[in-house]
């Protein structure tokens, strides 16, 4: 064997990319001064493409497998270089080894919030997050509009311009369902799938990238929004809301009996429902049934004609009315004290318990001898 025969086994060049890193997507294989030795081993792995582009143009793409680079294998390249006869000598060509496998786990979300026009509750705002996979579907168009010279391009490079074009796609497709807010949360994929073929047709053609897969995760309202719906769920529960006022009502009837001299603050609140129920009856909304009828006939009956009702000063504030009955069960627990102002009809003014006979007759002790 020569010397310039054993020099030229020597440089048979083996060009392969063994790719240890999940998240490149295109990688350029390094030569010196881009020189490729005639009958050079090129070995393309499952999930891989190569592509050969001289002097900026795109020539070969090799699919998975392994190949010797002579002109029977270079039929783009033959012609751009015109080897008619075959060629002995090293040729200058860039490779590009192109990732074709899915990358998966990438992580999508709504910068703002997406305005949403819903027939529950008017306009509201609405975030959402979720994840996608990508791959390469043309590694030409890839090479061509992406790449450049780049000699390793990852995947974290397309990252700003696919959040940005699947917010954009989520926001078109919730603009073209008009599904209530409500029904959102039921619905998620439904959504990510067709924000999935909407991206997808964005991308293929003008990056040469497929999105074989989107999802969505969450889709969050407004806290006010959020506490609206918890609200329109409790009333949902609850049922009719006549009822469950009656009900509330019936039940408030005993206590308030059972503590006539409660205040001020239980004496308006009786007085707010009572004239609620009056406005209900008036009205003709409120239907009786057995157990009204029977509440109705447990009620006390009305006052005597002439007796007199006590109003009494407590705590700067004016309470009551009170019957005599109460005014003295008051007086002898202590709830008032003989110099408590009352005011009743025919009284001049306010004056001391002690100083009006009816209220202290039987509480107060005699005069001293």
């Amino acid at each position: 064997m020569g010397l310039f025969d054993k020099l030229r086994s020597e440089l048979v060049d083996i060009v392969e990319w063994i790719d240890d890193d999940r998240r490149t997507l295109v990688w350029r294989f390094p030569r010196y001064q881009n020189e490729i030795k005639n009958g050079a081993k090129l070995i393309v792995r499952p999930g891989q493409s190569a592509v050969f582009v001289d002097q900026g143009k795109i020539a070969d793409v090799f699919e998975p497998g392994s190949y010797d680079l002579t002109t029977a294998n270079l039929p783009i390249m033959t012609t751009l270089k015109g080897w008619k006869f075959g060629f002995n000598s090293p040729f200058k060509c860039e490779v590009y080894f192109v990732s074709t496998r899915q990358v998966t786990d990438l992580k999508w979300g709504t910068p703002n919030p997406i305005m949403l026009r819903d027939a529950d509750f008017g306009m509201v705002r609405l975030r959402a997050f979720g994840t996608y996979g990508l791959k390469a579907k043309d590694p030409k168009i890839l090479l061509k509009e992406l790449v450049g010279t780049d000699g390793s391009f990852e995947v974290e490079e397309l990252g700003e311009l696919m959040r940005s074009l699947i917010a954009s796609c989520f926001a078109d497709t919730l603009a073209e369902l008009k599904m209530a807010a409500l029904d959102l949360a039921t619905h998620y994929r439904e959504l990510g799938d067709a924000v999935q073929k909407l991206v997808s047709q964005k991308i293929d053609d003008e990056y040469g990238l497929d999105i074989p897969l989107l999802s969505i995760v969450n889709i969050s309202l407004p806290e006010e929004v959020e506490k609206a719906m918890d609200t329109r769920t409790s009333m949902g529960a609850i049922g009719d809301m006549q009822k469950y006022q009656q009900f509330q009502f019936a039940n408030a009837m005993p206590a308030a009996a059972a503590n006539p001299g409660g205040g001020l603050a239980t004496a308006g609140v009786g007085m707010g429902m009572g004239l609620a129920m009056a406005q209900q009856f008036a009205a003709g909304n409120v239907q009786q049934n057995p157990a009204q009828q029977n509440l109705q006939n447990m009620a006390p009956p009305p006052l005597p004609t002439g007796a007199k009702s006590y109003f009494v000063a407590l705590n700067g504030a004016q309470t009551g009315p009170f019957q005599l009955t109460q005014i003295q069960q008051m007086l002898a627990q202590g709830q008032i004290l003989p110099q408590t102002l009352v005011w009743a009809q025919g009284m001049p003014s306010w004056m001391a318990v002690s100083l009006v006979p009816e209220l202290v007759q039987g509480n107060m002790p005699p005069p001293l001898p």
